[in-house]
């Protein structure tokens, strides 16, 4: 099988959101033979390490199958938590921008099948 260094943004969308001091960035899979992929290289401790500059502390990942999605609860990533904060934009939406810049490796068929999916 031919695989392809891809970022995540192209077999995968994100949603998040922020309370207090705590991100949750869910992954959505465009096409279900994206989810392996997923489930495979977006772990937890390769979230961690993407924001470990953050301060990020614990990180929990939750699948959830029948969705091909996943989600992610990041504590202690906000600095402080949005309203504590002088930084520019610490809430969640950035930090979905930041997860789908992640590479991974796919297949080209699965490649295919997801851009065939978000552009339909």
């Amino acid at each position: 099988m031919n695989e392809l260094p891809v970022a995540l943004h192209e077999i995968a969308h994100a949603r998040a959101g922020d309370k207090g001091n705590r991100s949750n960035v869910s992954l959505i899979a465009y096409d279900p033979s994206a989810w392996p992929a997923l489930v495979e290289q977006v772990t937890v401790e390769c979230v961690h390490e993407l924001f470990r500059h953050r301060g990020a502390g614990k990180v929990v990942r939750y699948l959830l199958p029948r969705l091909h999605a996943m989600n992610f609860v990041i504590d202690d990533v906000l600095e402080g938590g949005v309203n504590s904060s002088l930084n520019v934009d610490v809430h969640g939406k950035g930090h979905s921008f930041r997860m789908l810049g992640l590479q991974v490796m796919v297949p080209q068929d699965v490649l295919a099948k997801s851009r065939a999916s978000r552009e339909a």
